[in-house]
């Protein structure tokens, strides 16, 4: 008998379950098998993971920061890990991928220690992918250790120099051609686009909006760490995160959770110069209801009506959900705003916040990134174009429309709108700056595009179009 049959065999240990690794594992899953977005994945299986007894504040924030964490840099890991694997990427088993970005993750992008990421999400490769595949995940979480981040970008990253465009794209982890649809929406300039995708990269704020006649900024600002908004009258930022469901105000429907940039387009429509009476304003594309909710309630200090408009049956049923309680009247429709019920130049302010590709709010959904494709611009641009024309005929002559979109992207913003209004010489281009006269940064007008570097808010855009005739 030889010696190493002679030698005891070590007891099988059992995977030891990180209950906080598995339920981030479980959420890249979701993002990659379901197309699903991890800001509607996550919070149900945070408030699962709470009722059950196996989460804490602690808990919550780490799973929140590997799942995101991981999302957001997802460009940049890949890189490394094609320098690690010797074999294409594609031909990894996605949920292989996922636990081996979960650990690239942890080891260049947190503060947790290197031995305890590589042995951590060994531990879970053999709770979720087995023993064999966990081997293989041990092998190159180790030669991804044996560098920083720095230092990795030093390896995989092209030169500046050499090709601007494809070093951002690994560098700050985005697809190449959105780093150069970005570019030529800025203008040009490396200190503005890197500022532009760090910011990208960054956990926004939860914004709160006080929905006027219902709630206050004051009684939000009394929640732990809220802050006063930069730039609208009604946000209240949560400085360190903070459970927006725990808020009174936003549980009721007094408040809700909005982005300061779809507030800022809000104000501005409302606050447009207008010639004649101002009684009947229209939201054409309403879901899920943030902008709506907001603008009823202004139409209701002025005694005015807001007719809410959405084409998807559940999401019309988000509108009148936000809407519910409105101090003033408003109605909500189920409708095609391409092939409006309402007659031609009903209303006095009429917005439209289109379809887009959502470039503009990267760092809510920072798994778009990786799913839009250049031709998606194709898709969304005969809707955009539609929903604009449209709107141009339901405003009265002295009526003035918001054109709005959640993207810099320069097709889906000024495009659009000289496309448009070539077709109708009967209205003008009014300057979009003084409705935000307290807001920086603006750019030379007439329209608006807010930057997350710039403003702190998503990249929105917005076109204020008078018709004139």
């Amino acid at each position: 008998m030889s010696e190493q049959s002679r030698r005891p065999r070590k007891p099988y240990r059992r995977p030891k379950k990180d209950p906080v690794r598995v339920l981030a594992f479980d959420a890249l899953r979701a993002v990659d098998e379901r197309d699903a977005y991890a800001n509607l994945v996550l919070p149900p299986l945070l408030r699962k993971a709470r009722e059950k007894g196996d989460f804490d504040t602690r808990d919550a924030a780490l799973a929140t920061e590997l799942v995101y964490g991981t999302l957001r840099r997802q460009g940049t890991y890949d890189a490394v890990l094609a320098a690690c694997v010797d074999r294409p990427l594609r031909e990894v088993d996605p949920p292989v991928l996922d636990v081996l970005s979960l650990g690239v993750h942890q080891l260049l992008g947190t503060r947790i220690p290197s031995h305890a990421a590589v042995s951590a999400t060994v531990e879970l490769a053999r709770v979720v992918l087995g023993d064999g595949r966990a081997k293989f995940v041990n092998a190159v979480l180790r030669k991804v250790a044996q560098d920083d981040l720095d230092g990795w970008l030093e390896r995989v990253a092209p030169p500046y120099d050499e090709d601007a465009e494809d070093h951002l794209a690994v560098v700050h982890s985005h697809p190449r051609w959105v780093v150069s649809a970005l570019w030529d929406s800025l203008g040009g300039g490396r200190a503005g686009i890197e500022d532009l995708l760090e910011a990208d990269n960054e956990r926004p704020e939860v914004t709160l909006v006080a929905r006027p006649g219902r709630a206050t900024t004051e009684e939000l600002l009394r929640e732990e760490a809220a802050v006063p908004g930069r730039w609208s009258p009604y946000a209240v930022r949560l400085t360190e995160g903070g459970e927006p469901g725990a808020v009174d105000a936003v549980r009721e429907g007094r408040a809700g959770v909005q982005d300061e940039g779809s507030q800022l387009v809000a104000l501005a429509l409302a606050n447009a110069p207008l010639e004649g009476p101002d009684k009947r304003w229209l939201d054409g594309c309403a879901g899920p209801g943030g902008k709506a909710a907001l603008l009823a309630a202004l139409a209701a200090e002025r005694g005015a009506l807001l007719v809410a408009s959405e084409k998807q049956p559940h999401r019309a049923g988000l509108v009148a959900k936000a809407l519910d309680g409105n101090p003033g009247p408003y109605q909500v429709i189920t409708a095609d705003g391409t092939r409006p019920p309402w007659r031609a130049g009903s209303f006095d302010r009429v917005l439209v916040d289109v379809p887009c590709t959502g470039l503009g709010a990267l760092r809510r959904r920072p798994e778009a990134r990786w799913r839009r494709r250049p031709e998606d611009l194709d898709g969304f641009a005969p809707v955009q174009r539609a929903l604009l024309t449209t709107a141009l005929e339901s405003v009265r002559v002295g009526g003035v429309v918001g054109y709005a979109t959640c993207s810099p992207h320069l097709a889906e913003t000024r495009a659009v709108v000289d496309d448009v209004l070539k077709q109708h010489r009967d209205t003008e281009l009014i300057d979009a700056r003084p409705p935000l006269a307290d807001v920086p940064a603006l750019g030379d007008g007439p329209d608006v595009q807010l930057w997350p570097h710039l403003h702190g808010t998503d990249a929105m855009y917005l076109a204020l179009i008078r018709r004139t005739a």
